[in-house]
């Protein structure tokens, strides 16, 4: 009989979590049709967990992320459905699960960051779960050598269970859209000025308000043909954004457009003059790698894990200076060599990250985990 591997998907729908929820089932439909799988997701997604294949089977699951009571439902959830080995694809593993368990911690932000939490309970209900997470499952898995680090530092657990799998871009940023694609989003969004591009979400370690006040440095520098596109949740989870925009009195230059569709967001990334990502702490860091993919010239920054995942594709800067950020936006918006230079690298860096490849790694670790 096969072993049945469960798989938290209730955040299939999230960003960065989301995405790779996502990559993980498809790698996995694609290469294990042996394997029973239980995927754990909200109950509006049972139709699309179930097309996967015949050995995916969806249980629907009402309990909230990071709730008291997924820790009691998860656990009696996987013993009903005679999970073997469960795959918790963010830090929650709750302590009464009995069987075997990998967890995948994509950072410690929370540990690090823990003015950005709701209060001081969320907090020690984060500190909870990875700790817990960290030392009862049989493997862990995460998304750089930057997140081992920080995991080592705190969690004290052997190095040797930790495993680092990178994570990987959509494979639609590799597809160059048609000219009538980028004429209508040209025109939609009326872009016949040059800009710079921010892509992500705008909690406060992405650093915006640094980048707002670095564009402001620029303008003032002779750049005031430049606009400043942010894309990402909407503005008004954090009023200080916007405070910050007309404080500096750039309300008609800095653009928040909130959520766009993958295919928008790709020709975006090729209109951009320059792709800026100034954040404080990333386990990985997706959006430098999918600017990169869409052949735009990249500015980040010079701590956590993004050097290690751009190489030498980007110009690093120091995230806590506005005038660092400043600076490296003019130089790849004043030298055109640089510009080809980081054009060129980052098409090249982006190709040594492949969601078969990494999913293809972690179901070796599942095969192993079962095997004992």
């Amino acid at each position: 009989m096969a072993p049945c591997i469960g798989i938290d998907a209730r955040k299939l729908h999230d960003f960065g979590i989301g995405t790779y929820i996502r990559n993980l089932l498809k790698q996995l439909a694609r290469i294990d049709q042996v394997n029973e799988y239980v995927l754990v997701c909200q109950p509006g997604d049972v139709a699309i967990v179930n097309e996967l294949g015949v050995n995916f089977r969806a249980v629907a699951e009402t309990s909230g992320n990071y709730s008291i009571a997924e820790q009691i439902r998860i656990p009696l959830l996987l013993w009903r459905e005679g999970v073997d080995l469960f795959h918790a694809p963010h830090y929650v593993l709750p302590p009464l699960t009995q069987c075997r368990s990998i967890v995948t911690i994509h950072d410690v932000i929370h540990l690090l960051f823990p003015q950005y939490l709701p209060g001081r309970l969320a907090y020690a209900y984060a500190r909870a779960c990875l700790w817990a997470a960290a030392k009862r499952s049989d493997r862990i898995l995460t998304v750089s050598s930057t997140s081992k680090n920080d995991i080592l530092r705190r969690f004290k657990v052997p190095a040797e269970k930790i495993a680092v799998i990178y994570n990987a871009i959509d494979e639609r940023f590799n597809v160059k859209p048609s000219d009538e694609q980028v004429q209508r989003v040209r025109e939609r969004y009326q872009l016949d000025q040059r800009f710079v591009l921010y892509v992500g979400n705008i909690k406060p370690h992405k650093n915006l308000e640094r980048l707002i006040d670095a564009f402001h440095r620029l303008r003032r520098c002779g750049f005031d043909d430049l606009r400043l596109l942010i894309i990402g949740d909407e503005i008004s989870k954090y009023p200080a954004l916007r405070r910050a925009v007309h404080g500096l009195k750039l309300h008609k230059y800095v653009r928040f457009l909130g959520f766009v569709p993958i295919e928008t967001l790709a020709v975006l990334y090729r209109l951009a003059d320059v792709f800026v990502f100034p954040s404080l702490y990333e386990g990985f860091g997706l959006p430098p790698l999918e600017a990169m993919a869409s052949g735009a010239p990249v500015v980040t920054s010079n701590v956590s894990s993004l050097p290690e995942v751009v190489g030498d594709a980007a110009l690093l800067v120091d995230p806590y200076d506005p005038e660092s950020i400043a600076d490296g936006m003019r130089q790849v918006l004043t030298d055109a060599d640089l510009r080809a230079t980081l054009r060129a690298r980052g098409l090249v860096r982006v190709q040594q990250y492949s969601w078969q490849r990494s999913i293809e790694q972690v179901h070796q670790i599942y095969n192993e985990v079962l095997q004992g």
